[in-house]
């Protein structure tokens, strides 16, 4: 386990941005990871996972950790189910390639999320009408104060809509998760546009699905090779009913989902499109021409300049709709 000096991040994160850190490690095993916490108990701790949801706008002054671990194993299975425990450096849309070809149902619907194993249960990822809490029974994790293993049964993760214990307490790093997968599968319509997608095929399969999200992805959102991002900028907003009737009396065909408990969700991205943002850019950043709710990065190494992109589309949709747009990306 090697630890570096002065590493620059710029790779280490999917809008490209640059930033240096003055000490880096990958710790392949919890062991490694304990031990590193340990003997850098004093040092400021980051934690980065596939660096695809969060951008920096300055230097770290202290140690980035990027958890390596990267074994997949059955922990057990009978004729119905399997369990799964995938280490957190695991590129996640392998690993949803891989369960859906041997038949194991419950992630096809988050396909091509660009993400880690480690860093889903921090987001509770989501999409298609699936999150990761979903399948997910058990998450390993080292104390980022201690350096001790510590083990979270799924109602302990305290999962909401893109949120967990995780991500409000930023004080465990996560080394495995493990899933629970159906051995069968039967297509259930959670989603319009991929129902859309599959509707000349009667039955759809596990693998059917998967494609579908996978051309519906490719078709919305650009790739971060080619065009730096961060997939989906802002949470789409949960507005009470007073909100909610506030929303529609401005704008008639505001989207509005019923999520229960008087609480209604609608799409950032719809709100910023009205507000003029779709395909807008300033200098060397905009928005997706094909998506609203990606925001892009043309050419630009300085973070400052996603933030401040970021910061403008907020107060525009405050302004128009008096709705606060949370972001789902990390800025640091």
């Amino acid at each position: 386990m090697k630890v570096l000096n002065n590493i620059q991040l710029q790779n280490y994160n999917s809008f490209n941005t640059k930033a240096i850190a003055m000490l880096f490690c990958e710790p392949e095993t919890q062991e490694e990871l304990s031990e590193l916490l340990k003997t850098y108990s004093k040092e400021k701790k980051l934690v980065l996972g596939g660096g695809n949801n969060l951008f920096f706008t300055k230097d770290f002054d202290g140690l980035v950790i990027k958890p390596g671990m990267q074994e997949i194993k059955i922990v057990s299975e009978d004729d119905s189910s399997v369990i799964i425990e995938a280490g957190a450096g695991v590129e996640w849309d392998m690993m949803v390639e891989d369960c859906v070809s041997k038949g194991y149902a419950g992630l096809e619907n988050l396909s091509l999320i660009p993400s880690s194993v480690g860093a889903s249960p921090i987001q509770n990822i989501g999409a298609y009408g699936s999150e990761a809490k979903d399948t997910i029974i058990l998450v390993k994790t080292v104390d980022l104060q201690t350096g001790e293993y510590i083990e979270f049964t799924n109602s302990e993760c305290e999962f909401g809509y893109r949120n967990s214990i995780f991500k409000r307490t930023n004080r465990y790093i996560i080394t495995s998760v493990v899933f629970k997968l159906s051995k069968s599968f039967t297509y259930k319509e959670k989603y319009i546009d991929l129902s859309r997608e599959l509707t000349d095929i009667e039955s759809p399969t596990i693998k059917q699905v998967r494609d579908a999200i996978v051309k519906i992805r490719t078709r919305k959102l650009p790739d971060t090779k080619t065009l730096p991002n961060a997939g989906s900028f802002f949470k789409n907003p949960i507005l009470t009913e007073d909100e909610k009737n506030s929303l529609q009396k401005t704008v008639l065909d505001a989207p509005i989902y019923n999520i229960g408990d008087n609480k209604f969700k609608t799409s950032a991205a719809f709100l910023i499109e009205k507000a003029g943002f779709k395909g807008k850019r300033t200098g060397m950043v905009g928005t997706y021409e094909h998506h609203a709710l990606v925001i892009v990065n043309y050419g630009t190494n300085n973070g400052k300049d996603i933030s401040d992109f970021a910061s403008e589309i907020q107060q525009e949709v405050l302004k128009q709709f008096d709705i606060k747009l949370e972001p789902e990306v990390w800025i640091y």
